[in-house]
């Protein structure tokens, strides 16, 4: 197992420090063994079109070299990397300074320009005052920053066309000649709706929905693409296909339309360059043509219906007639509103194959993928002139094996091709919709079908995974799977609930109790980052934060739910020391605690309003009623609380000491009001739920003195039961807040539950991702109500947070964010013999593997270069303990070793160490 591990280990490595030379053409790292690697600007590898003015800078440091801590940097930057490389020429040198720093140095030269490209580099200090090479280059490019650049102007097609329903998608384009030899060139393009670039015969760029969903009515981001190679000397064409996508689509319920417009409009402005130094600008004017094309119907919630005979052959290369084409007319919006984007953008990431084909009882044909996915389906496939086919999707099959699609309500989700039969096979792929399914129901074949027909292609907002986690349990490492799955399908430019009924929206609570689960799995800093700056612009002007966000059903103002405003930053910082997030964020965050305080009055209680309370707690049809329903002003006054108590911390990291104090002081007398209102005098929490009890003692809110109290009452709550009866809300609470009051084997019991309700239930039910319901699928294969029953629904999936914190170990220190220091926590039990998981930190891998073998206690610990670490040893004795061979003593890398309680705990410095000792197992339960 040590070899399995070893090699995984080099493996993951090996694929970071290749991830990371292999984008945008200059390698960051892996040359020459190069000591530093991974350097980054904003979370981003070499971008290209930014608008931050002081952009951050971030670097790693190789784990192989010997290097245990940075005690200087130095970073050098110019116009070109021959000047930097040079050293000549610098835009900006900060000589050597003393620190330890090596995440988001603010770059501090001269003001940046628009279209301005910095190469910079950087070298370090070690722990013995020794410098480094220089690592290799990197850079960023400035986008456009201010409104008066864009030459181009918005326009629309002259098209006829009914909003009130899916319209064809319209075809832009325009010729243009170049007689020059071109040196660069850079296309900035956005839309109002979804668009497609092309140029000479070929769509640009590898991103997907663009220009993404965001708050439309406060801003819009746009792309830049280098085009240099795209274009010729003489004849060109340049083009577009514009979408409905959210802003004009089907979005929200009530079949609810162009929420945002009515008018789909193009927006591209390409600069060039040639090799003499002079310049040409081509931009979107009155002087494009516009025409309807094959796509039909193109919505995010219906799918796509596509006739290939009427295709336009060659419209986007130079030289196309385009007689019958109608004229285009410019279009007002404000270019104030225009930024560069905040978040990675939707990219494929996978393909699947088909698993089976399956041959219903009702007669359908239907391809198993094997795994509920978001995406969409890719074909290749024969078929005679006009013939159509139709793709349905599915999550599910019913009891009797049939395609069951009642859960998707209005939502078609259903893709139509016509052929236009002049090849061996035609491949198509859809253009501005996604689907979310497992099964594919094919009607309209002619021949056999194969599995070779169709390729699953999996589609969501390109963030890296970043993290894993693996146990002996196989039951516990579906979940897992599920876990990350459900957020690979979720996360698609925004945090959705679902990605395949009428709905896909941003709703805050489920993002509020996933994101450090999240942020585990994946690299989640820009994601969030955008997806918070929407929430701010969405905030109603009372403080009230929006139940999704963008925002377009309109409620505001829900516990738990708005509260994602105060709480998904601060996990941000938590996981990436992100001081600038908490700084743009803050005046939302104060904004929200405001209207809490407001909604709570005089006596700091929140007993108004509309909320969604523990949504889906475990609840009965038995008349007696033996469920679990906590009382929602119970709900908002803890989180009244919370936020707030979170509110005064973050003004303090901020330097607003006058805020911290008031915050502080609000939170000492809503918790004291809390305490008056729900709870008795033998501790005894209103509702008297797993929930109301994990609320109190997670935020604090029970007396010192009466926390033990509380934990046996939830212990209580817990036995009489035999599961958990949590929702939305107290479901990420309860693993945590068990073992952080010396009850992880009750943890382990409520983990290892197979059946309803429990988070391995519907493991055992062939779930592939996570549902929205404790029970989508009853015990006797019946549905849920097909009102509200996703099968990829990420908020339970919250549990996650716990198998890498507690089970696995690796836990963030709140005085020390971003991974700094890092603390060692496993917690064995619950009959496992070996658990491991592996989280990429902003200062490289971590990785926490025990096993317990031969009754010893096996732990490998990774710890990055530039940190520190806890390392705490469950069960462990002075002297029995022996580390990468030799027996534990303090020492250069150890350097402090206490005892404490009935686990030894050291503090370490980076490296690798491999623990082993004495263990004696005490509870091989698995039930």
């Amino acid at each position: 197992m040590n070899n399995f591990i070893y090699k995984f280990g080099l493996l993951f490595f090996m694929a970071a420090i290749m991830d990371s030379t292999v984008h945008g053409g200059i390698a960051n790292n892996g040359e020459n063994d190069n000591q530093i690697y991974d350097l980054k600007c904003e979370y981003q590898t070499n971008p290209v079109g930014i608008d931050e003015p002081d952009p951050r800078l971030s670097w790693k440091i190789t784990p192989q070299l010997g290097i245990t801590k940075q005690t200087a940097y130095q970073i050098r930057a110019a116009e070109s990397r021959d000047d930097l490389t040079a050293g000549r020429r610098l835009l900006w040198d900060t000589k050597k300074v003393e620190s330890n720093r090596s995440v988001h140095i603010p770059y501090g030269g001269p003001e940046l320009e628009s279209r301005q490209r910095v190469y910079w580099q950087v070298r370090i200090w070690d722990q013995e005052g020794s410098a480094t090479e220089w690592s290799d280059p990197a850079y960023f490019e400035m986008g456009l920053l201010q409104p008066d650049e864009w030459k181009a102007q918005f326009i629309t097609p002259t098209l006829k066309q009914d909003t009130n329903q899916s319209e064809p998608a319209p075809y832009l384009r325009k010729e243009f000649t170049l007689n020059k030899a071109v040196r660069s060139a850079r296309a900035y393009v956005t839309s109002l709706g979804l668009y497609e670039f092309h140029l000479n015969g070929e769509r640009v760029g590898d991103q997907f929905f663009t220009p993404g969903w965001t708050s439309y009515n406060h801003r819009l981001p746009y792309q830049t693409y280098d085009v240099t190679e795209h274009l010729d000397r003489g004849a060109n064409a340049v083009g577009a296909i514009l979408g409905d996508g959210w802003y004009r689509g089907y979005i929200g319920w009530g079949n609810q339309r162009n929420y945002y417009g009515t008018d789909l409009a193009l927006l591209a402005q390409i600069e060039i360059t040639f090799k003499d130094g002079t310049k040409k600008t081509i931009v979107t004017d009155n002087s494009w043509s516009s025409s309807y094309g094959p796509i039909r119907m193109s919505d995010i919630y219906n799918g796509e219906t596509y006739d290939a005979q009427m295709e336009l052959n060659d419209w986007d290369e130079p030289g196309y007639e385009t007689t019958g084409w109608a004229q285009t007319t410019t279009y007002d919006y404000p270019m104030e509103n225009l930024i560069a984007p905040d978040g990675p953008p939707v990219r494929k990431v996978k393909e699947i194959e088909p698993k089976e084909i399956i041959f219903t009882p009702e007669g359908d044909t239907v391809f198993d993928m094997g795994q509920n996915m978001v995406g969409w389906i890719k074909f290749n496939i024969k078929g005679d002139e006009g013939q159509t086919i139709k793709l349905k999707h599915a999550e599910v099959l019913d009891k009797e094996g049939n395609l069951y699609t009642e859960n998707l309500r209005s939502a078609d989700q259903a893709i139509k091709y016509t052929f236009k039969g002049e090849s061996p096979k035609e491949t198509y792929e859809p253009h501005f919709t996604f689907q979310g399914f497992r099964y594919v129901a094919v009607s309209g074949l002619d021949r056999k079908p194969t599995t070779d027909m169709l390729t699953g292609i999996v589609l969501h907002s390109d963030m890296k995974q970043i993290g894993d986690f693996e146990c002996s349990n196989d039951l516990v490492n579906q979940l897992q799977h599920n876990i990350q799955w459900g957020q690979r399908g979720n996360f698609l430019e925004v945090p959705t609930d679902c990605p395949q009924r009428d709905e896909r929206l941003g709703w805050t609570g489920d993002a509020q109790v996933f994101a450090q689960t999240g942020s585990f799995n994946f690299h989640t800093a820009g994601f969030y980052d955008k997806w918070l700056k929407d929430l701010a612009l969405d905030q109603k002007e009372n403080g009230a934060i929006p139940h999704v966000v963008p925002d377009v059903l309109g409620g505001a103002g829900a516990t738990g739910w708005g509260d994602a405003g105060v709480i998904v930053p601060w996990v941000v910082y938590l996981n990436y020391g992100d001081e600038r997030i908490l700084e743009n964020q803050y005046p939302s965050m104060k904004r929200w605690v405001e209207y809490m305080n407001t909604q709570a009055g005089d006596n700091h209680l929140w007993q108004s309003g509309s909320h969604f309370g523990d949504w889906l707690a475990y609840a009965t049809t038995r008349s007696d009623y033996p469920g679990a329903t906590t009382y929602k002003d119970l709900i908002a006054t803890a989180y009244f609380a919370r936020s707030t108590h979170l509110l005064s911390k973050i003004a303090s990291i901020l330097g607003k000491e006058e805020d911290a104090s008031r915050y502080k002081l609000l939170y000492e007398v809503t918790r004291e009001a809390f305490q008056e209102e729900f709870i008795t005098p033998n501790t005894r929490v209103t509702s008297n739920t797993q929930t109301a009890y994990l609320l109190g003692l997670t935020f604090d809110l029970l007396p010192e003195e009466d926390e033990q109290k509380g934990v046996e009452r939830l212990l209580h709550r817990i036995n009489e039961f035999n599961h958990l009866t949590t929702g939305f809300l107290g479901t990420p609470l309860l693993c945590p807040t068990l073992s952080e009051y010396g009850q992880t084997e009750t943890a382990y019991k409520l983990l290892n539950r197979k059946e309803y309700p429990s988070w391995l239930y519907p493991v055992t039910m062939g779930a592939t991702t996570i549902w929205e319901r404790w029970d989508g699928i009853k015990p006797d294969s019946t549905f849920q109500n097909p009102g509200m029953n996703s099968f990829n629904h990420y908020a339970y999936g919250a549990i996650g947070e716990w198998l890498y914190r507690y089970v696995a170990g690796i836990e963030f220190d709140r005085d020390h964010p971003g991974y700094k220091h890092i603390i060692f926590q496993p917690h064995p039990g619950g009959g496992l013999t070996y658990a491991r998981a592996n989280h990429e930190s902003p200062y490289g891998e971590i990785i926490s593997d025990w096993e317990i073998n031969d009754k010893k206690f096996n732990y490998k610990v990774v710890v990055p270069p530039n940190t520190t670490a806890s390392i705490r040893l469950p069960g462990a004795k002075k002297g029995e303990v022996t580390v990468n061979g030799t027996l534990m003593k303090a020492g250069d890398s150890l350097n402090k070793i206490r005892k404490e309680k009935d686990d030894l705990v050291i503090e370490a410095k980076p490296g690798t160490y491999r623990f082993v000792y004495p263990y004696a197992v005490k509870d091989e339960n698995q039930e």
